[in-house]
């Protein structure tokens, strides 16, 4: 993967403008090499954990706050393209990509 190609869609750009706060978020991000594989996990930033707890203890949910869960889930400082990018070159640099990012099935995703 280190020195192929890819593209990277990100499910909050395609939210109505108002609808996102890149410090209090997560969204799901999938990476795309030029083999056509493709790559998927989801970013949440950390005041977004709390903000999810907190709700979950008001709504029952995860035993009332209890625990959380996220499948292929990085946390981050904030949810914005550049943050994404940046985790993203870092995880194929270091050769850490296919831990932290799980491969997509044939036409999942779609």
């Amino acid at each position: 993967m280190n020195g192929m190609k890819y593209s990277i869609w990100i499910e909050y750009e395609e939210w109505a403008e108002g609808e996102w706060n890149i410090v209090d978020g997560n969204t799901d991000a999938i990476v795309t090499f030029e083999d056509s594989s493709r790559w998927v996990a989801s970013f949440f930033t950390y005041q977004n954990i709390q903000t999810l707890a907190d709700k979950n203890k008001l709504t029952g949910e995860c035993l009332h706050g209890k625990y959380l869960w996220g499948s292929d889930m990085v946390l981050v400082d904030e949810c914005s393209r550049k943050r994404i990018e940046e985790v993203i070159a870092h995880f194929i640099m270091s050769g850490d990509f296919e831990v932290m990012f799980s491969r997509c099935e044939e036409g999942s995703l779609e």
